[in-house]
């Protein structure tokens, strides 16, 4: 339930990625609420990421995005459907200016010292949109919360692992710098990995390990699909199962998403079924769920 840099298929929007969002699968009712979110998402994504501008003039027009919204300004299309979408749905303007924040924050920070920091960041930049759905469908409170964040921010951490190598590419890492020193390594250790095409043993075992951790979030918020409506629940299986999916992917490369980044096709289908069956009885039996998946 995260936008952009955490994977999602976004169906009747420009952008293809790993899981279905915004599928028939909800309500006709909801369903332009929903696109008008990740229409805006991708919109400020794409000014953090795309084209030819510097990172001032990037700043500049996120920071516009942020006072329009702020003066409830609607001349620009995308601002004029979401900010429709928020008054038609009776829904805060606050996940959308921290969804700006985490765009901008690509912007002016390119390393995380630890998962702490990963977190925050993931705070921002996916788990809001989890919110903003969760709300669209009246079922956003202190139970479900916890849960939706925790999928949202380990989607997002499933992205920046899936994405190593693009990622450095764009002069940005997401692996926490505090896992790479403890494995003897440092940022020069990527940069080494990418322009040879293949991780090395010790970068590999970095990236399991936060491998697992994206894993324990996902697991921790297993249950929610018990607690919202049945249509909303098997997105949220088949979004689960996705992530979980990726993850298997990356674990059969031997944790090398450099050589092989691990992505999602029409082939997994069955598999992905068979998985969301699965992770519903886990999530009823209670099985494969940490205690404090969100303790770095």
């Amino acid at each position: 339930m995260s936008p952009s840099r955490s994977g999602h298929v976004i169906h009747g929007v420009d952008h293809y990625e790993n899981f279905p969002v915004a599928s028939r699968l909800v309500p006709a009712r909801l369903r332009p609420a929903i696109i008008a979110i990740y229409r805006f998402a991708r919109h400020a994504d794409d000014i953090a990421d795309e084209g030819d501008a510097d990172a001032a003039q990037r700043l500049a027009e996120l920071r516009s995005l942020r006072d329009a919204i702020l003066a409830d300004r609607r001349d620009h299309p995308v601002l004029r459907e979401v900010l429709e979408a928020a008054d038609a749905h009776r829904l805060p303007r606050e996940p959308l200016l921290a969804l700006l924040d985490a765009f901008e924050q690509d912007l002016t920070v390119s390393r995380y010292p630890d998962r702490a920091g990963l977190l925050a960041y993931c705070r921002r930049s996916a788990n809001p949109v989890g919110e903003l759905v969760l709300r669209l469908f009246g079922h956003w409170n202190e139970t479900t919360r916890p849960a939706s964040d925790a999928i949202c921010s380990g989607l997002q951490l499933v992205n920046f692992l899936q994405d190593i190598a693009i990622d450095w590419r764009r002069g940005r890492l997401y692996l926490p710098l505090e896992a790479l020193a403890d494995a003897g390594l440092d940022a020069d250790a990527v940069a080494a990995a990418v322009a040879r095409g293949r991780s090395s043993e010790a970068l590999s075992s970095v990236i399991a390990t936060e491998a697992g951790f994206a894993r324990a979030l996902l697991c921790a918020g297993a249950d929610l699909p018990a607690r919202v409506p049945l249509r909303l629940a098997l997105e949220l299986r088949a979004i689960l199962a996705g992530g979980h999916r990726i993850l298997d992917r990356l674990a059969g490369s031997r944790y090398d998403p450099i050589a092989d980044r691990p992505r999602l096709g029409w082939r997994d289908a069955p598999g992905l079924i068979a998985l969301a069956i699965r992770l519903r009885r886990s999530s009823m039996d209670g099985t494969d769920r940490p205690t404090d998946p969100t303790d770095p």
